[in-house]
C-alpha cells in the first residue's frame, strides 16, 4: 500500500517531520511518501494561503496518480483543496482535520481543538460546521504561535501548546484534545503525557483511516459532485490543463 502524504506548504523540514510521524504509525507494508509543492506559501495561516496552496495539492495528486498511489492525505488542518483533490482520483483522499474529528468522537463525547493562531481557529470552526462536528467540539483554542515557530523555536512553542491544552482540560469539560496543525505531528505523545488526556493529531489519524479504506476496497465515489472534472479549455498559466481527461 502506498500512501502519498501531501504537506500543502513548501517548508521541507515540516514535510520531513510529517512524513516521519506517518511512517512511525503506518502498518508494516505501508509505504509513505511525504511531499510538498514546489511553489506556494511557506506556511498556511489564512484563507488566501489556503487558496494558493490548494493548487499545489491538486498538482501533487496528479503526480501521485502517475505513480499509482493508493491513498492521499492532505496534511494541513485547514484541509485545503480536499474536495478538488477527491475529484481527481478514485483513491481515498483524507484531510487531517476531518480525520482528527472522526477519531476524537470515537473516544470521547466532547473535545476541544488547540491550534496555532486565532485566525486559523476560525477556519477550524468553519470545518467543524461543514463536517457536522460542531456539536462535539466545546472550544477552539489558539496558542497564538506562528506555524513556523514549531520548526524554529520548538521548545517554546511546545510549552505554549501544553499550557493551552491544560486550560482546555480544566475549563472545557472535555474528554480529548485535537491538535490543530500538521506541524504538531511529532508532539502527540508528549502532550498527552503532560496533560493526562487523549490527544489526537490528524496526520497519524489520517494514515490509519487511509489504511482502513484501502483495506476495505473503498474508493472515492465518482457519482455526483466528486466525478472527474469535465475536460474544458483553460487559459493563461493553466493552459496546459486544457481538455485534460482525468479519468
Amino acid at each position: 500500500m502506498h500512501i502519498r502524504v501531501i504537506n500543502p506548504n513548501t517548508t521541507a523540514a515540516m514535510t520531513a517531520k510529517i512524513g516521519e510521524a506517518a511512517e512511525r504509525i503506518a502498518a508494516p507494508g505501508t509505504r509513505i511518501s511525504a511531499v510538498n509543492p514546489a511553489s506556494g506559501p511557506v506556511s498556511i495561516e489564512s484563507h488566501f494561503d489556503e487558496a494558493i496552496s490548494a493548487v499545489g495539492v491538486t498538482e501533487e495528486v496528479r503526480r501521485g496518480e502517475a505513480e499509482g498511489a493508493d491513498a492521499y492525505i492532505v496534511a494541513c488542518f485547514g484541509d485545503p483543496g480536499l474536495m478538488a483533490a477527491r475529484e481527481l482520483t478514485r483513491a481515498p483522499v483524507i484531510g487531517i482535520a476531518e480525520a482528527a474529528f472522526h477519531m476524537a468522537t470515537l473516544i470521547s463525547t466532547r473535545f476541544s481543538i488547540v491550534t496555532t493562531l486565532g485566525r486559523t481557529g476560525i477556519i477550524a470552526e468553519h470545518l467543524l460546521a461543514s463536517y457536522g462536528f460542531a456539536g462535539h467540539c466545546r472550544r477552539v483554542r489558539a496558542a497564538e504561535i506562528p506555524v513556523l515557530d514549531l520548526e524554529e523555536d520548538g521548545d517554546a512553542a511546545y510549552q505554549r501548546i501544553v499550557t493551552e491544552c491544560r486550560r482546555a482540560r480544566d475549563e472545557d469539560g472535555i474528554g480529548a484534545i485535537v491538535l490543530g496543525c500538521g506541524g504538531m505531528a511529532d508532539l502527540t505523545a508528549r502532550i498527552s503525557d503532560a496533560v493526562g488526556l487523549p490527544v489526537i493529531e490528524g496526520v497519524t489519524a489520517a494514515v490509519k483511516l487511509a489504511e482502513a479504506l484501502v483495506g476495505l476496497g473503498l474508493q472515492t465515489s465518482k457519482h455526483g459532485d466528486l466525478a472527474f472534472p469535465r475536460p474544458k479549455p483553460f487559459t493563461g498559466r493553466f493552459s496546459e490543463l486544457s481538455d485534460t481527461r482525468f479519468e
